[in-house]
């Protein structure tokens, strides 16, 4: 079995609507100092998006991540 951003693409990935915004400014290469002031969050609470999007992807790394986010268009 694969892992990393091949394994998100044999299973659906439910992403709820404040990771996908939390991952539409990643994809940017915003930090995540940025992204919590973009958002008004706290910057741990960005981290825990980026923490449940990684689990979910089965994505080890935040470049991974973003190779990910950009192969699902």
């Amino acid at each position: 079995m694969q892992r990393g951003p091949a394994l998100a693409e044999t299973f659906p990935v439910a992403i709820t609507p404040a990771e996908q915004r939390v991952l539409d400014l990643l994809r940017r290469g915003d930090s995540n100092r940025h992204i919590a002031a973009q958002l008004v969050l706290s910057p741990r609470t960005v981290e825990s998006h980026v923490s449940h999007l990684l689990a979910k992807t089965g994505c080890r790394s935040r470049t991974q991540l973003l190779l990910w986010a950009l192969a699902q268009g």
